[in-house]
């Protein structure tokens, strides 16, 4: 399909998600900057619901950058110990906060190159900053963003870094971030990771791996 196909096709799943989830919303509970930056390094290889369990006690003890630069890695790690990889990424989470009180004034920096030069910061949450936080066209390569592009067609790549960038080629810059929330709404609802629910998918007319005999799905 040429890349003009593949923008028009875009727009039109970006239409019908807007439909069927008309409030695009980061599926992680956060209130500052901050705690969204947290959240998204505790949601790797965790789901977004129990890091929001884990997050609420984590908030509300250690509530600023400089609480969590000065705190012991010790107390991080027993309260995010249900998230798993819990000693790695307690660490990170406090050397990301002394990188960002250091390093940035205090500041969440508001680039994704610098955003990635933080201790735990990949390319996924770093978007998720840029897009939640800054506002800026951004692409959240995650697993639900990774499989449901792949069988829609949009994308040719289990690589998060080429879906990335092969999402910014096609979709319009201002809606790819609400485009990435609604895929995690739509991943967990119609286009599950086990079945693609096809029967009561919006999408099948343009999905390319729809099968008109769906029994089996």
């Amino acid at each position: 399909m040429g890349k003009d196909k593949l923008k028009e096709k875009a727009i039109w799943i970006c239409d019908e998600l807007e439909k069927l989830y008309p409030d695009a919303v980061c599926s992680l509970t956060y209130r500052k900057p901050h705690e969204l930056m947290i959240a998204g390094r505790l949601s790797a290889q965790c789901t977004d619901a129990r890091v929001n369990i884990v997050t609420k006690e984590l908030f509300d003890r250690y509530r600023s950058i400089d609480d969590f630069a000065n705190a012991d890695v010790r107390d991080i790690e027993r309260i995010i110990m249900p998230c798993g990889l819990y000693k790695t990424k307690a660490l990170s989470i406090v050397t990301m906060c002394r990188q960002i009180r250091d390093d940035f004034g205090g500041e969440i920096p508001d680039s994704i190159e610098q955003l990635t030069t933080l201790s735990g910061i990949g390319r996924k949450t770093a978007n998720l900053i840029m897009g939640d936080v800054f506002h800026k066209p951004a692409v959240v390569t995650d697993t639900h963003c990774i499989r449901i592009c792949l069988r829609l067609g949009l994308t040719s790549s289990k690589d998060p870094r080429t879906t990335e960038e092969e999402l910014r080629r096609i979709l319009p810059p201002e809606r790819s971030s609400d485009f990435c929330h609604r895929l995690v709404i739509f991943g967990r609802d119609i286009c599950t990771a086990r079945k693609c629910h096809c029967e009561r998918c919006p999408l099948t007319e343009r999905c390319a791996n729809f099968s008109v005999d769906i029994r089996d799905r």
